[in-house]
Formats: structure tokens, C-alpha cells, sequence
């Protein structure tokens, strides 16, 4: 973005607006983007929140030991503590009970079992 120098972001400058847009950097950080949310909505379409999120979740960590190591950049002690804490918290959501069903139907019998996951003891409901 430093190339186009600074853009004012309104109609009025429609044209370097695009130009920020087709920056091949810029276009593929939207490709990316669309990308994660499309597995993020579909991984949602099957499980619960608390299977997902500690998934997702570890893309902070990740981020910050890309940052660390890769790019050398310099992180704080308070912002390895955020992270550690949004860690921390997301493990306490993801030890919670769940809620995901999956619908068996038997064919034969035209009968359906719903069985419960994420719980050690998966319990099946006929119905």
C-alpha cells in the first residue's frame, strides 16, 4: 500500500480505490480470506461452536510464532500473556458439554438415531 502513497477511501477517488484492490498483495488477502470463512461456515455447518473455536483459536498463537520467528518482529510479554489467556479461555469453552447430533436413518427399517458427540459415553436417541 505504500506504493500508492496516501488514499483517501470515497467515490470520489474511485480509480486509486481499485488500484489498492488489484494490489496482487491486497487481492490475495481477500482470496485468503474468503477461503477461511468459507471452511469456517462450513465446519459450523456440522459441529459446534465448541469443536471450531479452539481450531480457530490457535490461529493467534500461530500468527504471533510466524511474527516471532519468521518475520522477526517484536512482541511484548503482555501481548504473549493475551494470548495465552485467549488460549486458556478457549479451552475452558471447548472442555464444556456439546450439543452436535448426527442423524442416523436406517434404511431398512426407515427408523432414525440421533448420537451425540463429544461426550466420552456417545449416546444414541431413537426416534
Amino acid at each position: 500500500m505504500k506504493e500508492l502513497g496516501n488514499v483517501n477511501v470515497s467515490l470520489h477517488n474511485l480509480p486509486f480505490l481499485l488500484l489498492a484492490i488489484l494490489n496482487p498483495w491486497v487481492t490475495s488477502g481477500i482470496l485468503f480470506l474468503l477461503a477461511f470463512f468459507s471452511c469456517y461456515m462450513s465446519a459450523l455447518s456440522w459441529a459446534d461452536l465448541t469443536y471450531v473455536l479452539p481450531a480457530t483459536s490457535l490461529g493467534y498463537v500461530l500468527v504471533a510464532l510466524v511474527a516471532h520467528f519468521g518475520f522477526h518482529e517484536v512482541i511484548s510479554l503482555t501481548r504473549w500473556l493475551g494470548i495465552a489467556l485467549i488460549a486458556g479461555g478457549v479451552g475452558l469453552v471447548a472442555a464444556g458439554p456439546s450439543l452436535t447430533t448426527i442423524r442416523h436413518r436406517d434404511t431398512s427399517t426407515g427408523s432414525t438415531s440421533d448420537t451425540v458427540l463429544g461426550n466420552p459415553g456417545s449416546r444414541e436417541v431413537e426416534s
